[in-house]
């Protein structure tokens, strides 16, 4: 069977196009993209993803891709396959580091797709590969798991911190860490992140640095604001921009401080191991009690989520500084400047407004 002569011409038409000669088809082990690819390796793509990765991103991201360097580092990024990063992801999974409140290294095998889209997503940017190429965007991430965190009751947050009270090398440090956690529902990052000068005393707010690069101002109690003021002059911050908690010694706090709270509560209160009950329960404990007494929008308000997406009837319950600080006055039974009226009764962090 003869072949057609205008197909053979199409075909050689289509082949110029493409910059691809006859001898390059039949070259074994070599295809158009081996011929025509230009981009760097991942090793040396990975300083710029890096440099262009916020802090938050590479204190995720930066072990796996390391790793992702370590095992890919001399292929291209077309080199790198779907099932690479899906033996990455079993590999992670499967050698994580045994925590507290663990499962079963699924956070590792998601970090590890979540770094890979991260760095293919930049890639797309850049344009070093087309638009629907990225191999990581084909790995299905596991589903999370629901959380396991709750609120805690009146009576395990009593027992934490009787304990806290009572134990460790810096029990004062600790008692002011958990009423801090307690009334403002700040995460971890937020507390370690409060500066001197984001501490107001005469309307007892504090500001709040977290995630996403949010700021805001919270209300906090005047007891509260008081012992944040004598700790951070007893322990060495004088300018404003000073790191407000401090170890005994005057060094700003870390995270490991948080750890070994933890640990040792967990020592005490077996309970508080078996569960893994953590620095974010306080969280959820605060804002449930928020939401059953002064509604979802105030809850909302006071978790710092006013600005991120959700139903569209959030656009209408934006709650004001002033409904927070009453929340907070009414749940730590002390009247504060800017709340709309002074509480009564007993507080749900186990105080009884003065009278």
């Amino acid at each position: 069977m003869s072949a057609d002569p205008g197909r053979i011409a199409a075909a050689h038409l289509l082949l110029d196009q493409l910059g691809v000669t006859l001898d390059d088809l039949n070259r074994p082990g070599t295809t158009p993209q081996d011929q025509t690819w230009n981009g760097p390796t991942l090793a040396e793509y990975l300083p710029r993803v890096i440099a262009a990765a916020g802090p938050g991103a590479n204190r995720t991201y930066g072990s796996y891709w390391q790793k992702m360097a370590t095992t890919w580092g001399e292929r291209r990024l077309d080199q790198i396959t779907a099932s690479d990063i899906e033996a990455m992801r079993h590999d992670a999974a499967a050698t994580a580091r045994s925590r507290r409140n663990s499962r079963h290294g699924r956070h590792a095998g998601e970090h590890v797709i979540a770094a890979a889209r991260a760095l293919y997503t930049r890639a797309i940017a850049d344009d070093l590969i087309p638009p629907g190429t990225s191999p990581a965007h084909r790995v299905a991430k596991p589903r999370r798991l629901p959380s396991t965190r709750r609120a805690l009751t009146a009576h395990e947050l009593d027992h934490i911190n009787t304990t806290a009270r009572t134990s460790g090398n810096d029990v004062i440090l600790d008692a002011l860490l958990l009423r801090l956690h307690t009334e403002t529902a700040c995460r971890r990052g937020g507390a370690l992140a409060l500066r001197l000068g984001g501490l107001n005393t005469e309307h007892c707010l504090i500001q709040l640095r977290e995630k996403g690069s949010t700021i805001r101002w919270q209300p906090i109690s005047p007891a509260l604001a008081t012992s944040l003021a004598d700790h951070a002059t007893s322990r060495g911050a004088h300018l404003p921009t000073d790191p407000l908690l401090r170890y005994r010694d005057g060094r700003p706090l870390t995270s490991r401080r948080y750890d070994h709270l933890w640990k040792r509560l967990g020592q005490q209160l077996p309970w508080v191991a078996t569960q893994g009950i953590s620095t974010h329960w306080l969280r959820h404990t605060t804002l449930t009690w928020v939401e059953r007494h002064y509604g979802y929008g105030i809850a909302r308000a006071y978790a710092g989520h006013t600005h991120s997406t959700g139903p569209a009837t959030t656009t209408y319950i934006k709650a004001d500084l002033q409904a927070i600080a009453t929340a907070l006055a009414a749940m730590t039974g002390q009247p504060h400047p800017l709340a709309h009226h002074e509480p009564s009764g007993e507080s749900a962090c186990g105080d009884r407004k003065r009278r």
